[in-house]
């Protein structure tokens, strides 16, 4: 059989334990230790350098990693048989002795989030590596996302199977990481991770740039605010089902609040089963501000029930989040989160909050303020990473124009895209809310293919809302010629 492969084993000083029966392999030509990480552009551009071989492949974790039974051959088959430039498998994962499938999703043109999930184990095409390190030879380093910035490099080919999923189990990792989701979603929003985020920024939007995607800051007006007339100045919306344990500390904390305006609360209460519908009907009686909504409908999610209250002749100018898990962390949440819409006349603010359990004791990672929003870049960047902070507040009239997709997973992201797009968002990085974790959140403890289908879901947002940014920017550019 032709040499048609050469293997780096990366971030090892030693061939011997990783590469165990990969020499004896066919179709490899050279099994190579790297001591630096792939993550990293003149390690990445030594890969591309030192193969000679048609195709590459990387083990990103080669002490962990086991190939399976012809796993290797099998790779080499579907890149030769596709042409793809870069292909990734499905895995299975070893955590504390149990076996479990690691499956990871398709890519497509919205997958532009730098944590997408390829595994350890990425098969090259070598030719369009060596391209890649020759484009790169007079450009800044990358520390840490040299494998993101080739990814996007093959994405842009506009091949159908340029980064092609290979969705066969051909390999077995030890998982080191042994937390939850949970757990483990917050971890790019980690202040130690700040450089990380800055470079993987500016990866990230150079590709939107080079693919017609950019958003300008010309391109982003002041929303009409002071426009229509409302019953109140704000509605706090809670769309809310089975949280006995939790509702009343959320209605009481938005009743709480100290403000120059008249507001509101709607509570959405999805035909809850465990007592939360008895404890709303007493806080409507107690307060005429507090609106016990339910549902005609059975088949809202949570933008459902979004949208059931945004649409409601009672909602008020402003409509702001607060999920029946968590509270505002101060009496003038509400009134910073208005007062920021007046003074740059933005469509759109979000805030800062604090992981905290249910005695309000701080958890890791602390406040999350999304930093990665600027007022420069922050519409572009929105794209990058997986969420954009809490409590979200709309401008209700666009709020009602545009919908609330009805999911319970990703819609306020969706909003948050959509928005961006047209409109200025304005950002409060101070503290305002408190995210309170315990057993009962949705997130908490998430399956891998429960994690996958909404990793998938929001990339098709993406690509959805970078479809509808080149679209726009092309007939911009064609209006101008």
């Amino acid at each position: 059989m032709e040499k048609q492969l050469d293997v780096f084993l990366m971030g090892t000083q030693t061939a011997a334990a990783a590469a165990d029966g990969l020499a004896d392999v066919p179709c490899v030509a050279a099994v190579t230790a790297m001591t630096g990480r792939a993550e990293a552009s003149a390690v990445l551009m030594q890969v591309a350098d030192r193969a000679s071989a048609p195709l590459t492949m990387l083990l990103l974790k080669p002490e962990e990693t086991e190939m399976g039974q012809r796993s290797v051959e099998r790779m080499v088959q579907v890149a030769t048989d596709t042409g793809a430039a870069w292909l990734y498998a499905d895995r299975r994962t070893m955590k504390d002795g149990t076996c479990e499938t690691a499956r990871c999703t398709d890519c497509q043109l919205g997958s532009v989030r730098d944590d997408f999930d390829c595994g350890s184990v990425l098969l090259l095409r070598t030719d369009v590596l060596k391209a890649w390190r020759a484009l790169r030879a007079d450009e800044a380093e990358l520390r840490y996302a040299a494998l993101y910035d080739f990814r996007l490099f093959c994405m842009r080919r506009n091949e159908p199977t340029a980064v092609f999923h290979l969705g066969e189990m051909l390999y077995t990792e030890v998982e080191r990481d042994l937390r939850k989701s949970g757990e483990k979603q917050f971890d790019y929003v980690d202040p130690r991770q700040r450089d990380v985020q800055v470079e993987m920024e500016q990866v990230c939007t150079r590709h939107l740039a080079l693919i017609g995607a950019l958003v300008a800051d010309e391109q982003v007006a002041d929303a009409p605010i002071e426009e229509g007339k409302f019953a109140v100045e704000a509605s706090v919306i809670i769309p809310v089902r089975n949280r006995v344990r939790t509702i009343e500390d959320a209605v009481r904390s938005a009743l709480g609040q100290q403000t120059t305006f008249a507001y509101n609360i709607l509570v959405v209460d999805n035909h809850s089963t465990d007592g939360t519908t008895e404890v709303l009907q007493r806080l409507a009686q107690e307060d005429e501000r507090c609106v016990h909504i339910i549902p005609q409908r059975d088949d809202l999610g949570i933008g459902g029930c979004w949208h059931l209250a945004v649409s409601d002749a009672r909602c008020g100018r402003f409509s702001v989040q607060l999920d029946s898990d968590d509270l505002y962390s101060s009496p003038q949440t509400l009134q910073r989160i208005v007062s920021k819409f007046y003074d740059e006349k933005c469509a759109m603010v979000v805030g800062s909050y604090r992981m905290c359990n249910f005695q309000l004791e701080t958890l890791p990672p602390g406040i999350i303020d999304h930093r990665e929003w600027t007022d420069d870049n922050g519409r572009n960047n929105a794209l990058r990473v997986n969420g954009l902070g809490a409590p979200r507040a709309f401008y209700t009239p666009l709020l009602r124009r545009y919908g609330v997709p009805n999911t319970s997973y990703g819609e306020d992201y969706a909003l948050g895209l959509r928005f961006s797009r047209e409109w200025k968002i304005g950002r409060i990085y101070d503290e305002l809310y408190l995210c309170r974790r315990w057993e009962g959140n949705s997130d908490a403890a998430l399956s891998n293919d429960r994690v996958n289908a909404n990793n998938q879901y929001k990339d098709s947002l993406r690509t959805m809302e970078i479809r509808a940014r080149q679209l726009r920017n092309a007939a911009n550019k064609m209006g101008c010629q």
